[in-house]
């Protein structure tokens, strides 16, 4: 599934093509994804101007003149394709939304699998929203601080892996950059999660936040399916520190005595990688 850098990149993409135009055509080419697709939204899409765009955890909003905001989901294998003003490229299988800018850039919801969402609301009631009510603080937000992070993760006695992913924690950690982010802040993805608040904590945030950062900047982590909107792959899998590297040496301890491999446990059905050595 794409991860919050990944939609971040996604997110950005279609804010350099859409934001300030006018959508020419919209065209919905099936009745549902996860979830039934308004069946007013081709109408309402067709002929509006778009004024902006703002993602929240894993979801994309984009923000409509006459105030009402078009939510979208990737799902597991959803992408966004974009061809320029006059391509004659065939449209991509299993696209379910293609929008036109007024400009003639084609925007191409993609998702093979249908996991994916879209809705219609308004813009002011976003946070309201039943897929966005229950989310925590973002994690590159000011408010997401070491005190927040140890108040939410008080008395927790699931592992902070675990803790991490809950989205009513913190908001848009998926598994690879919370393996990433553990990783960095020298603490095991077992570790109880009641045992982080205060000075783990305090090395816990700036880790997240330095991880997702990196990865945004890279354009996301390539992923089976995931593509960014311009067709370039994401890159940031070639920093991975221990997401994947089953049995390979930590970097911060080769040759050190008693140094161990990376290792591999399932946690909940997802991979968890780590350095036993090095975090605890």
């Amino acid at each position: 599934m794409p991860e919050l850098p990944e939609v971040e990149t996604v997110m950005r993409g279609l804010r350099a093509r859409l934001e300030g135009r006018t959508i020419a055509r919209a065209q919905v080419n099936r009745a549902d994804l996860r979830f039934p697709i308004p069946p007013g939204l081709e109408r309402r899409l067709t002929g509006a101007a778009v004024t902006g765009f703002r993602r929240r955890a894993k979801y994309i909003l984009m923000r409509l003149a006459g105030g009402d905001s078009v939510l979208l989901h990737l799902g597991m294998s959803g992408r966004v394709a974009v061809s320029p003003p006059g391509s004659n490229a065939a449209p991509p299988l299993h696209e379910h939304l293609v929008l036109v800018s007024n400009e003639g850039w084609r925007i191409g919801l993609v998702d093979p699998r249908r996991f994916g969402a879209l809705d219609l609301m308004p813009t002011a009631a976003e946070d309201a929203h039943r897929l966005l009510a229950g989310l925590g603080p973002e994690p590159l937000d000011p408010g997401f601080t070491p005190n927040r992070l140890s108040a939410a993760l008080a008395g927790k006695r699931t592992p902070i892996k675990a803790a991490l992913l809950d989205q009513r924690v913190v908001a848009g950690l998926g598994n690879i950059y919370v393996s990433e982010a553990l990783f960095r802040a020298a603490i095991s993805p077992l570790r109880s999660a009641h045992t982080i608040p205060g000075a783990r904590a305090g090395r816990l945030v700036p880790a997240i936040q330095a991880t997702l950062e990196e990865a945004i900047a890279a354009g996301g982590s390539s992923l089976r399916d995931y593509v960014q909107p311009d067709g370039e792959l994401g890159y940031f899998q070639h920093a991975w520190k221990v997401y994947g590297r089953e049995g390979e040496a930590c970097e911060r301890c080769p040759g050190a005595p008693g140094c161990g491999l990376i290792r591999r446990v399932a946690q909940a059905g997802r991979s968890s990688f780590y350095c036993p050595r090095t975090q605890r």
